[in-house]
């Protein structure tokens, strides 16, 4: 699985263009100066949810992430997003989407078809915390963009329903232009059966079968290269406790040698120490959030000699010390 989100270029445009200091945004969040500056901007799960909230704290606006979801020019289209509006249309354009998506982020776009509705959710793989909800807005508002830039009408969803219990729901309704559930099991936005079988304007079967098969082979390379550094992961996890695996005792789990292992973490891009340490980040997480542990036996459980080599590798994944991160997110739970 991917760990990074590729934030787009253009939100920055569309900050600036809703008079909203991107400076300031990446101050509040924590983030670097440059980010939108850099080739490939590159972002975990939780800097992309700092990023939204603190899109949120300086826009002052409630209804920021609709406002940011609403686009209108196909070039500020994602190659992804070009792809889907060539397919037949909006239920065909989000299958495609929920297909590839695993090539550029740790998340998943859910797709439900029945009679009557059509439901689109967005679910966030390595998340600890709540989702934004700026950038629930957001998704749904983008979706709405595809739909109608698509059929090339005005058209809106039937509804949409948060999780979160919201303030401001007669003018996300306003907004959206539907009905606004709170409370709800999950966050999907819903729209008419009708009106997502409806045949896209810009359907284009050349350009999506000139398309179709790099994304197929990128998934294939994906797939091949994921599941074997995941079941390096787990096999290391499996490992942990009380002791720092090696590469010997992993790659004889494996029923392969530490050559071999090594060439074939080479191959996918990585090697042995990062899917080391990439375990124990996602366990050491883990224990943090949803356990009592003591930061003693945390250390312990991730194979470290003593609860300062912990605190010091905690601090390079997560920038703070591995108290002050339980005691966040904590916080961030009972907000």
């Amino acid at each position: 699985m991917l760990k990074y989100f590729r934030v787009p270029g253009r939100l920055a445009i569309k900050l600036e263009e809703l008079e909203i200091s991107v400076p300031a945004v990446l101050r509040k969040a924590g983030l670097p100066r440059d980010l939108f500056k850099q080739t490939r901007i590159l972002v975990s799960t939780n800097e992309l949810f700092a990023l939204w909230r603190a899109i949120d704290a300086v826009s002052a606006d409630p209804l920021i992430g609709v406002k940011l979801g609403v686009e209108t020019k196909t070039e500020r289209f994602h190659p992804m997003a070009i792809a889907a509006l060539s397919t037949e249309n909006l239920v065909a354009a989000s299958e495609h989407m929920a297909r590839y998506k695993k090539l550029t982020a740790p998340e998943e776009i859910i797709v439900e078809l029945n009679k009557e509705e059509f439901v689109v959710g967005f679910r966030w793989l390595l998340a600890v915390d709540t989702e934004p909800w700026t950038l629930t807005d957001y998704c749904f508002s983008w979706m709405r963009s595809l739909a109608r830039h698509g059929s090339g009408t005005s058209l809106s969803p039937l509804r949409v329903e948060y999780v979160q219990q919201r303030p401001n729901v007669r003018q996300i309704e306003r907004s959206l232009g539907c009905d606004v559930v709170v409370g709800a099991p999950r966050n999907v936005i819903i729209f008419r059966a009708t009106d997502a079988t409806r045949q896209f304007v810009t359907r284009n079967a050349e350009l999506l079968d000139l398309l179709a098969p790099q994304f197929e082979e990128q998934l294939r390379q994906y797939t091949e290269e994921d599941g074997f550094l995941e079941q390096v992961r787990r096999t290391i996890q499996d490992k942990l406790t009380g002791h720092r695996p090696s590469i010997k005792s992993v790659s004889e789990a494996l029923h392969m040698g530490p050559r071999t292992l090594q060439r074939r973490l080479q191959d996918s891009g990585s090697n042995f120490q990062r899917v080391l340490d990439e375990a124990r980040h996602q366990m050491a997480r883990y224990y943090l959030s949803n356990s009592a542990l003591e930061l003693n036996e945390a250390a312990y459980l991730l194979g470290f000699e003593n609860p300062n080599s912990f605190g010091r590798a905690f601090r390079s994944w997560e920038g703070v010390p591995p108290s002050d991160w339980r005691e966040t997110h904590r916080t961030t739970k009972l907000m």
